[in-house]
């Protein structure tokens, strides 16, 4: 892929044009980090990119953005620039195009404003970038709060690479957030969301969750995980943490999660300052109920997709049945195991155990269970709503309860053919008014 970024830069030095890599993939290289795609800045115009790669396309042209193909690679080449007026708070209302100092000023944080020279391996800095490298420091380029009011979700990229990098953030640059925190609003809840999940699914959850705090933007995206600071769990964990603290360390145990395990993660206790803080299994499925309808407004105005919103609510949901104070039986874990994502309830109990200092035995004992049943094919139902209806009852409740009645028995292991559970049926559920057809 380098060797491919280079033939580019190559051939616009050729043409007269100066190029070269830029952003993200430098810092990355200097950081010893695989770097992801390589980003090629240069002095040629759009019209002349396209000439000199017929291979390519244009994906920003008001920004000067064209994406070239080559050697089975896609890179953006983008013409140097500096930025007009932000009237959106994401967007310049236009650009002009510029040298390689005007569009490295123009860009976010120092550690990005770098560019590297692949012909000449040397290294190009007008913003003092490298210096805050070696020093792990993240800096906006020029006046801070300038750069943030340019664009408000830089301020959230600012909170992303202090986690996944674990660099600091300069003091001028933190203050400049935090003034600035209730103008994330302004950004599309999309791109919100992004960043979010990438802090949250990143290196140090953790350290994230405590920033967002700290800065004032959680209490303006997410003032419902805001609540839980200061809300004790319950009398029965007398540890000095609150739910917030709970929450931080829950997300910071996980382990390459989906998106629906990131977010249920983080609002699996959100429930609790609003229900209460008992800690009886039924207490706990109150405020699960409260959590979950919380967890769908939260994912809707997240923007997550249909599929993701249900699984999150779901988890949600769900969450208290396995924290009953007795061994979930049979047929109970049978029942969760068939569901779709049974892995994440599984991972979401034993965070939610470590986070809150609970034992792990029934953890290991359902995961052994569950790795069981995975192995195990399972066995259809023995009978099933078509069965009811032949026998003449009608759906209902009744229709309901016979189906889980025999559902349970029959993963109990009581009934053990068909023909036992038709039987059962005629004997446990009678013909009787209201129930048969």
């Amino acid at each position: 892929m380098k060797k491919a970024a280079r033939r580019i830069v190559e051939k616009l030095r050729l043409h007269g044009h100066e190029a070269f890599f830029a952003g993200g993939w430098v810092r990355d290289f200097l950081l010893h980090r695989k770097p992801k795609d390589i980003d090629i800045a240069t002095g040629a115009r759009p019209d002349e990119i396209c000439r000199l790669f017929p291979n390519s396309r244009s994906i920003g042209a008001q920004f000067g953005v064209i994406q070239v193909h080559l050697y089975g690679h896609s890179y953006e080449v983008a013409t140097f620039r500096s930025d007009s007026t932000y009237l959106d708070g994401r967007h310049p209302s236009s650009v002009t195009f510029s040298g390689p100092e005007e569009d490295a000023r123009r860009r976010d944080f120092t550690i990005n404003g770098l560019f590297y020279d692949p012909v000449a391996d040397r290294l190009i800095d007008y913003v003092h970038g490298k210096n805050d490298l070696q020093n792990r420091i993240i800096r906006a380029i020029g006046e801070p709060r300038e750069r943030f009011a340019e664009d408000k979700l830089r301020m959230l990229r600012a909170i992303r690479f202090a986690c996944s990098l674990d660099f600091e953030i300069a003091p001028e640059t933190w203050s400049a957030i935090r003034h600035l925190a209730a103008e994330i609003l302004q950004v599309s809840w999309e791109r919100i969301r992004d960043e979010l999940t990438q802090i949250i699914a990143g290196p140090a959850p953790d350290r994230g969750l405590e920033l967002l705090h700290g800065s004032g933007l959680l209490a303006q995206m997410l003032p419902e995980v805001e609540t839980m600071i200061g809300v004790t769990p319950s009398m029965d964990h007398p540890d000095g943490m609150d739910l917030f603290d709970h929450t931080r360390a829950a997300v910071e145990l996980l382990h390459k999660p989906s998106t629906p395990l990131v977010f249920a993660t983080l609002l699996h206790e959100v429930g609790k300052p609003i229900a209460g803080t008992g800690n009886s299994l039924g207490s706990l499925e109150e405020s699960a109920k409260i959590g979950a309808t919380v967890c769908r407004e939260i994912c809707r105005k997240l923007r997550l997709s249909n599929e993701e919103t249900e699984r999150t609510v779901d988890l949600v949901l769900t969450h208290p049945e396995f924290l009953g104070k007795e061994e979930m039986p049979e047929r109970s874990l049978r029942r969760i195991f068939r569901r779709p994502g049974f892995a994440d309830r599984l991972e979401l109990y034993r965070v939610h155990c470590l986070s809150n200092k609970i034992s792990l035995d029934y953890y290991f004992k359902y995961l052994d269970r569950a790795k069981a049943y995975a192995q195990s094919p399972e066995a259809p139902a023995f009978i099933t709503g078509a069965d009811l209806i032949a026998m003449g009852y009608s759906p209902g409740p009744i229709f309901t309860r016979i189906l889980r009645t025999i559902e349970d028995l029959q993963l109990d292991g009581v009934l053990r053919s068909r023909e036992e559970a038709l039987e059962h049926v005629r004997a446990a559920f009678p013909e009787s008014a209201g129930s048969r057809s």
